[in-house]
């Protein structure tokens, strides 16, 4: 069975769907991984950009929806194994309590909408905040899942927000 992740931002437009996008590319046929995003204020409308980055990456955008949280406290929403934050607005906020109290952690990247200048320097926050979202992913999917538990699952899962923040674009 996979693992349920679900990655939580403020809007819900940008960086947790940058980040579903990229675990479910990443564990394409859903053996390992199931991605979900969600916002604490979703904005109802993913960001033209974010669309935009996940086709130059040939992920597939179909499906991919702004939701609030609140979808995840209902009984018939699937079970959450995993719960990461990636802005540091959603970070501060209290958050649902998670049926079956998944593991958590903060991964902010810097939000990409929130760039003002040129569209080029705009679509440069884009991929740089895929980039770092993707290459966490990539280090979160090569963990021995089946062996780390508690307290040193939670610190791997630490160290990978705080670590990786420059990626190469």
């Amino acid at each position: 069975m996979p693992f349920n992740v679900l990655f939580l931002c403020t809007g819900n437009s940008a960086r947790s769907i940058l980040a579903e996008a990229a675990i479910n590319h990443l564990a394409i046929g859903g053996e390992k991984f199931k991605g979900y995003s969600a916002g604490s204020h979703p904005k109802g409308t993913i960001h033209p950009l974010t669309l935009e980055t996940l086709q130059q990456y040939h992920l597939p955008i179909a499906g991919l929806r702004s939701k609030s949280w609140s979808e995840f406290t209902l009984p018939d929403a699937p079970r959450l194994d995993f719960v990461f934050t990636v802005c540091d607005q959603a970070a501060a906020e209290p958050c649902p309590i998670w049926p079956g109290q998944p593991t958590t952690a903060h991964w902010g990247v810097p939000d990409p909408a929130a760039v003002q200048g040129t569209d080029d320097e705009q679509r440069r926050a884009f991929r740089e905040a895929f980039l770092i979202l993707r290459r966490r992913i990539e280090l979160f999917a090569c963990l021995p899942l089946d062996k780390l538990r508690g307290l040193a699952l939670q610190e791997r899962l630490d160290q990978i927000g705080h670590d990786h923040q420059d990626v190469p674009v």
